[in-house]
């Protein structure tokens, strides 16, 4: 099954969901609206026709201030039918928030934690919603193109100097 025919699929089924499908690139996506993401994955989950089982990969993304916008990407696979989609989803750098897919993928869990904590995107009705590779109590999110590090943690250097 191509990306073309997911995505009309997907417009077929879904009230109100504008997509975007990009081709051109060597991961071809569909860009779907925030506010439908946990929709569509459920639709995707369990329609028998694609069937995607499987959460390979959920990723966060800061394209920077000069953007002004942050990116969730989603690599799904269906295992009985051997194809793959990926979903992107476009977010407000100033206020990145979009619907947890926990209740469609349990593996999505761990994979939002980790681009809550190192992105800065909240993930809505997400089940346990804390940093995973930070400490609790760390200020910021390290993979934000404009983060500056402090100088130090708990009187501990960590700010990395070149010789």
């Amino acid at each position: 099954m191509t990306t073309e025919e997911i995505a009309a699929l997907i417009e077929e089924n879904i009230t109100d969901c504008t997509l975007s499908v990009d081709t051109k690139l060597p991961q071809q996506e569909i860009t779907i609206p925030s506010e439908k993401i946990t929709e569509v994955c459920s639709f995707l989950k369990g329609n028998q026709t694609t069937f995607f089982d499987t959460l390979s990969c959920l990723t966060g993304i800061d394209n920077g201030p000069d953007k002004n916008t942050m990116e969730v990407i989603y690599h799904l696979y269906s295992i009985p039918n051997g194809f793959r989609v990926t979903l992107k989803v476009v977010l407000d750098r100033q206020n990145p928030h979009i619907p947890s897919v926990v209740p469609v993928w349990r593996a999505a869990d761990w994979h939002e934690r980790e681009a809550y904590d190192l992105v800065g995107v909240t993930f809505d009705n997400h089940p346990d919603l804390r940093r995973i590779l930070s400490p609790d109590d760390w200020v910021g999110h390290p993979l934000q193109k404009d983060y500056i590090p402090e100088e130090r943690y708990h009187g501990i250097k960590v700010k990395y100097e070149k010789d």
